[in-house]
């Protein structure tokens, strides 16, 4: 990578990080997409500069990025370019964003959300709160653990919000009088979540009491063994040993939860903008995609519900 390349990529990253205020793992993936854009110039075209990039360049590394990744990468690598060389347009260092040059269109498959059985997510809650009874009545020493564990998937269900947004929350992100927590979301979109579980509620004040001197002293809700944040990482651990000790035999991700919740909400007839406005989604596109694997609920709602079925079909009698 040149020395003036870096220059912009760090620039880049400035304006990212403290000028549009983008996430840490948004900030990560566009130095790692602005990294390996660096080197394939350094390879293929050695000392360029910049304002020379142009369409048939860019098509080359299209071609070069679409070997081993998938579509969805690949949209993701050519988005942060895209972003790059506009910011470079709007600082007068390149004239015009040779993107406007290109059409691109990259296929990618519709993959409809994973979701968790009800019944699955029932005995998974079941088996943790026996559990818990258990550990109350002998005192064993890991029943602070039990309830923050059981207080992490009572959020993720309550609450539909990604992992991430949950090992980011805040102490005083969590109002357990209101019930509700405050969400800050991708792009920094912050939306309050009511709780409208009152086992929900009543998990989080037993962890919060258990935990709340680590809580004053970290800053951060869910605390992990150490005294500090607990980690994503973590969650799926967690999650993956529940999922075992409950025999059950389906893959559950913590994301799962997420869908679960969504699905289900629309499958209640909750109007599909208030899901948005649940899950934080900027677009309502995002969301509609969980009307698709709503699909076989309907036909099967249909199916027992139309009026149709209500009465027979009168047969001709001949005299």
């Amino acid at each position: 990578m040149t020395h003036i390349m870096k220059e912009h990529i760090d620039g880049f990253i400035f304006h990212c990080q403290y000028e549009k205020n983008l996430n840490h793992k948004t900030i990560k993936a566009y130095r790692i997409d602005l990294r390996q854009f660096a080197e394939f110039l350094g390879r293929e075209y050695p000392g360029i500069r910049i304002d020379l990039i142009d369409k048939h360049i860019l098509r080359d590394y299209i071609k070069h990025v679409s070997t081993g990744n998938k579509p969805k990468t690949i949209k993701r690598k050519l988005a942060t370019l895209k972003a790059f060389f506009n910011q470079l347009e709007f600082e007068d260092i390149i004239l015009v964003n040779p993107f406007r040059k290109i059409r691109i269109r990259i296929k990618e498959g519709k993959h409809l959300p994973r979701t968790i059985p009800r019944h699955d997510i029932a005995h998974l809650f079941d088996s943790m709160y026996a559990l818990q009874d258990e550990t109350l009545k002998i005192g064993v020493p890991n029943r602070r653990t039990l309830a923050r564990d059981i207080a992490v998937l009572e959020l993720l269900f309550s609450a539909g919000v990604r992992v991430a947004e949950l090992c980011c929350l805040r102490g005083e992100d969590v109002d357990l009088q209101r019930g509700s927590v405050r969400i800050m979301g991708k792009g920094t979109r912050e939306r309050i979540i009511p709780l409208c579980s009152e086992e929900t509620v009543s998990a989080l004040t037993c962890y919060a009491g258990l935990y709340r001197r680590e809580i004053e002293t970290a800053g951060w809700f869910f605390i992990n063994r150490d005294g500090r944040r607990f980690s994503e990482q973590s969650v799926r651990f967690m999650l993956r040993k529940y999922v075992l000790d409950a025999e059950i035999p389906e893959r559950i991700t913590p994301h799962m939860f997420r869908h679960s919740v969504a699905t289900q909400l629309l499958e209640n007839g909750v109007d599909i903008r208030y899901i948005q406005t649940f899950l934080g989604h900027s677009s309502i596109t995002t969301t509609q995609i969980y009307a698709q694997v709503t699909e076989e609920f309907q036909r099967q709602a249909l199916q027992s519900r139309h009026p149709r079925r209500g009465f027979g079909r009168e047969r001709m009698v001949d005299n």
